[in-house]
């Protein structure tokens, strides 16, 4: 054997010289769709809420969410959230969500993975049966229940926060593709709903047609954001925003009530059928009278894989009906970092190359 060799097997520790800051996180993932959860290393944020942190995440740490989520540490479709005090003693602990073009208002795969993770590392108590959590996002809190059977996780259900319909049956003009009918609705996230069956668009919800997704996605929710004036909450200024647009079409599968894939952020695609967009959903199908108390749909995205969606309350919400989505997944561990930034790396901030 070489000396060098031996070397290497010998010594694969490295230490960062002490100017350089590290971060450790640790990556899931919900039906297909990344979580780099940051467990340590991140400066600590000011505020009294999740909503202050997130503001101030933004005005003095938004290179380190570009770090961590762009390129070369991640990819343009990267996701991840940061772990902050709740906003009461009554909460178990607050999230901040992190992608590519900013933070996000709510995200139900990060739930239903954050929630397998607390359970997994034990910063819960847990016994068979359900573990409940809450937990407060920048659009209020969240419950999570974690099913457990033997120790081990077998699925998460989660519900959101109030969502409602704003309009039904709404038409835009795209640029390229003519008048397009949507939904919009909020399920801790304003998307606007496109039913493939409704509009004459050549597309498919497939791999295939990945890239025709990402730019006629956009397309649409930037013609929404300039067209449409009724994308505002009615209690918070910061939640007032377009932040997807979510494409819906039938299954093959018998098991499976439709398919849907999300186009949200700056273009990233969503690889679960998408949290916040089923509860949105919810919101839609309960105000259509397709869904009934008691009755769950099953929605596929665009890797196969599945959450189940239901309602479990209805309620008013200042001006709107909405109800009380239950949105139901699993998620799983896929490794953990220590990730370093060089303050002579000419990369360190990232880089997204799509």
């Amino acid at each position: 054997m070489g000396n060098t060799y031996k070397n290497i097997l010998e010594n694969t520790n490295f230490e960062p010289n002490s100017d350089w800051l590290q971060i450790k996180t640790i990556d899931m993932h919900t039906g297909g769709e990344p979580l780099r959860v940051i467990v340590g290393g991140f400066p600590e944020l000011k505020g009294k809420n999740i909503l202050d942190y997130r503001r101030y995440c933004k005005e003095h740490y938004d290179h380190l969410r570009t770090a961590l989520m762009f390129e070369p540490r991640g990819h343009a479709d990267m996701y991840g959230c940061l772990l902050l005090p709740p906003n009461d003693e009554d909460g178990d602990f607050g999230i901040l969500f992190l992608h590519n073009e900013g933070y996000s208002t709510m995200c139900g795969h990060a739930i239903i993975a954050i929630s397998t993770l607390a359970v997994q590392m034990g910063w819960v108590e847990t016994s068979n049966g359900h573990t409940e959590l809450k937990i407060d996002a920048p659009c209020g809190r969240i419950t999570s229940f974690v099913e457990v059977e033997n120790g081990e996780v077998i699925g998460v259900r989660f519900h959101c926060v109030p969502s409602f319909v704003v309009g039904l049956d709404k038409k835009v003009q795209v640029e390229g593709l003519g008048e397009v009918h949507y939904d919009l609705a909020y399920g801790g996230a304003f998307y606007a709903y496109v039913d493939l069956q409704k509009n004459n668009l050549p597309l498919e919800l497939s791999t295939n047609a990945y890239r025709d997704l990402i730019a006629h996605g956009m397309a649409i929710k930037h013609a929404v954001m300039q067209q449409d004036t009724e994308v505002v909450h009615p209690f918070e200024e910061d939640l007032g925003f377009l932040y997807g647009t979510i494409f819906i079409d039938g299954s093959n599968k018998p098991e499976v009530d439709s398919r849907n894939v999300c186009i949200f952020a700056e273009g990233e695609v969503d690889r679960c059928p998408t949290g916040s967009g089923v509860s949105g959903r919810m919101a839609i199908h309960w105000a259509r009278k397709e869904i009934l108390p008691g009755e769950t749909m099953t929605i596929e995205s665009i890797t196969d894989s599945t959450f189940k969606g239901s309602v479990v309350q209805e309620l008013d919400y200042g001006p709107f009906k909405a109800v009380i989505p239950q949105v139901e997944g699993t998620a799983y561990i896929t490794g953990m970092h220590t990730f370093v930034l060089d303050p002579k790396d000419p990369m360190k901030k990232g880089f997204i190359l799509r």
